[in-house]
């Protein structure tokens, strides 16, 4: 059954929220740029409440390499997402710390899709761009040879759709998730129901 990230968690309703739901994974912004961004010790106290069986995430976006090693040794995160200029090198060294790595992929054409598929991080996703709510065209991904997140623009209407065409590993999702900026558990819910076809 294909997984479920929800991100951009950053208050203890919030965590309640997922533990209720169950997603295999959360997420933590920590990129200061974003209105999701969550400070690294804040997240380490909201993982403490958080059900052991779902996976918390970090994103980051060029991080130096030692802040990152901090914050999953800290506890924050069990996994690490990267939105920027990381390269092979970088992961490299993530990987050597046995420290799990989900490099992202903005996906414009076929050509971004096979970038993807030669990266050495243990999952990939593909995002039409960095919160941007929108999706990007399915077809380009083609017949992908590894397992994928698919984000962007994914929401409660079109979840089961995503899924029934491309079969991702799993799927992620943050601004459909909010009213008004804030996660929402009612919003939360209808999401995890659509990908679970409930």
């Amino acid at each position: 059954m294909t997984k479920i990230k929800m991100c951009g968690l950053r208050r203890e309703a919030d965590i309640e929220f997922a533990n209720k739901l169950r997603p295999e994974y959360i997420g933590y912004v920590f990129a200061q740029s974003s209105k999701r961004y969550v400070q690294p010790e804040k997240a380490a106290e909201l993982t403490k409440k958080l059900d052991k069986n779902i996976i918390p995430v970090g994103v980051f976006v060029n991080s130096p390499i030692e802040e990152v090693i901090g914050i999953v040794r800290s506890g924050a995160v069990r996994a690490v997402q990267l939105h920027g200029e990381e390269d092979e090198d970088y992961i490299a060294e993530l990987k050597k710390l046995d420290i799990c790595v989900i490099r992202a992929f903005k996906v414009r054409s076929e050509a971004d899709v096979r970038a993807a598929e030669e990266s050495s991080a243990d999952y990939v996703l593909l995002d039409s761009g960095q919160g941007s709510g929108e999706t990007f065209d399915w077809s380009v991904i083609g017949e992908i040879k590894r397992e994928y997140f698919l984000a962007g623009g994914l929401t409660a209407d079109n979840a089961a759709e995503a899924i029934q065409q491309l079969h991702p590993y799993a799927v992620d999702a943050s601004s459909c998730l909010e009213i008004d900026g804030f996660k929402d558990f009612g919003k939360m819910k209808a999401f995890a129901e659509a990908v679970r076809g409930r």
